[in-house]
C-alpha cells in the first residue's frame, strides 16, 4: 500500500513539475535566423499557455502573424506559422532559460534558439 502512494505521488508530483515549468514559457522570446546563404533574420515570438494550447503571435516581415495549432507536451511544443501560401512549422522544447527551435519550410529545416526578452524598462 504504502509503495503504491509513494508511486502514486512521484507521479503527481512530476506532472506538477512539467507543468508549472511550461507556464514559465508564456511571453516574449528572441532570437535570430541565419540561413545557408548566411542571411539574418531577427525572431520574435509572444507565446501564451492555456493547458496544453500554444498561441499568440510571431512577429515577421508581413507584420504579427497568429500562431496557429500551438500544442504543447511535457516540455516540448509544436505549432505553425502561415505567410500567405507558406506554412512554417516550428517544433522545439522549453528549457527554462532558453527555447530549441527548428524551423522548417519548403523543405529547409534550420535549428535556432530562443532567450526571454528583457523586462521593458
Amino acid at each position: 500500500m504504502k509503495k503504491a502512494f509513494l508511486t502514486l505521488a512521484l507521479a503527481t508530483a512530476c506532472i506538477a513539475a512539467a507543468i508549472a515549468g511550461i507556464t514559465n514559457f508564456a511571453g516574449k522570446w528572441e532570437g535570430k535566423l541565419e540561413t545557408e546563404t548566411g542571411d539574418v533574420y531577427p525572431l520574435l515570438y509572444n507565446f501564451q499557455v492555456d493547458g496544453d494550447k500554444l498561441s499568440g503571435t510571431a512577429k515577421t516581415p508581413k507584420g504579427d502573424m497568429p500562431i496557429e495549432d500551438g500544442k504543447i507536451n511535457g516540455n516540448e511544443f509544436k505549432f505553425t506559422v502561415s505567410i500567405e501560401d507558406i506554412h512554417i512549422v516550428h517544433t522545439g522544447k522549453f528549457y527554462g532559460d532558453s527555447v530549441g527551435v527548428d524551423i522548417e519550410a519548403n523543405g529547409t529545416k534550420v535549428h535556432t534558439t530562443l532567450k526571454r526578452c528583457p523586462p521593458a524598462p
